[in-house]
């Protein structure tokens, strides 16, 4: 059973329709909720880039709204990993070993406690960053970039 690690980049394509986001939609309305991964802080990052979207005036008010609607209930349903210490020791190490930022390497650090505690040996790490896809990679995790859908 494969399950799918949705960095930031990626878990906004779920609620802002944007280039990679049809597909990625498509693949995962097959996938149970228990097999979607995120760690604590994707819900946020995705809030403010919703919130900056319609700051900017890329989306409607309304829209940016029902997006963020949308966000809270997906949020409860799929898994999600908080940032504790175990994430934090493991991002020092993920730091050390490739060119990351901080969020980054949190969030690839989530999706190692997570295939580590959980148990999961199957984790494909779901990024439209491509340095991040890299270092994943380079942690043995599959890897999927939803504007190569």
């Amino acid at each position: 059973m494969t399950c799918y690690f949705l960095e930031s980049s990626a878990f906004a394509k779920l609620f802002v329709l944007e280039q990679g986001s049809r597909p990625l939609i498509l693949m995962l309305e097959n996938v149970d909720d228990s097999q979607k991964l995120v760690s604590a802080l994707a819900s946020l990052e995705v809030r403010s880039a919703i919130r900056r979207r319609q700051r900017a005036g890329d989306i409607l008010p309304a829209d940016a709204d029902s997006a963020l609607v949308n966000l809270d209930a997906e949020s409860i349903r799929i898994v999600e990993q908080p940032v504790g210490p175990a994430v934090i020791d493991v991002a020092r190490l993920v730091l050390d070993s490739h060119l990351l930022r901080a969020l980054d390497a949190l969030h690839l650090a989530t999706c190692i406690v997570m295939r580590d505690t959980l148990q999961v040996s199957d984790i494909c790490f779901v990024s439209a960053d491509d340095s991040l896809l890299k270092a994943a990679s380079a942690e043995q995790f599959p890897t999927l970039n939803p504007l190569h859908l």
